[in-house]
């Protein structure tokens, strides 16, 4: 082989491996978008009134990025728990102070979780301000469950595969 097939032999290669980055990252974010179509929630104020549009994620839910007490965080939205719960590696790292231990019922059994206060929780331009919330060492991943603690206080409608809320 001479040294201008071994070059072009290198730049196929090249080639190929570029063209693998390529997909891979346009397929990473394609499915990143899948499961959370919210990282950048739409918001606007109307009438005075802040108002979030949330689309369904691929498996039915409400997946969205927000703050609380201004650090970055996901949320899933879950009618079915009672607070917001936290998992305590993201308590930690957010700096969140556990309070008492108490017993909650979950989906999977009775589990002990601890108190906290959040100075504030937002969603696009919706803020929502001292809330109670579980800090839960047995939840993994980094998604918390936005409970109905925080739910009750904003309107909900849902219109096809589009979640709106909005203060009152």
């Amino acid at each position: 082989m001479d040294g201008n097939q071994k070059i072009a032999k290198a730049m196929t290669y090249i080639a190929w491996i570029s063209g693998l980055i390529v997909l891979t990252l346009f397929f990473d974010n394609y499915l990143s978008n899948q499961q959370n179509p919210n990282s950048n929630p739409e918001s606007y104020h109307q009438n005075g009134n802040a108002v979030v549009m949330l689309q369904q994620n691929r498996a039915g839910h409400y997946v969205t990025h927000g703050y609380i007490n201004g650090y970055q965080v996901k949320f899933l939205l879950d009618t079915g728990a009672t607070q917001v719960s936290i998992p305590a590696h993201v308590a930690e790292q957010i700096g969140l102070t556990a309070g008492y231990s108490q017993s909650v019922n979950t989906a999977n059994g009775v589990i002990e979780v601890f108190s906290t206060r959040l100075d504030s929780l937002s969603v696009g331009k919706l803020t929502l301000y001292d809330l109670g919330a579980n800090i839960n060492p047995y939840m993994d991943g980094d998604t918390i469950l936005l409970g109905m603690n925080a739910l009750k206080q904003v309107k909900l409608v849902q219109q096809g595969k589009t979640l709106t809320l909005s203060e009152y």
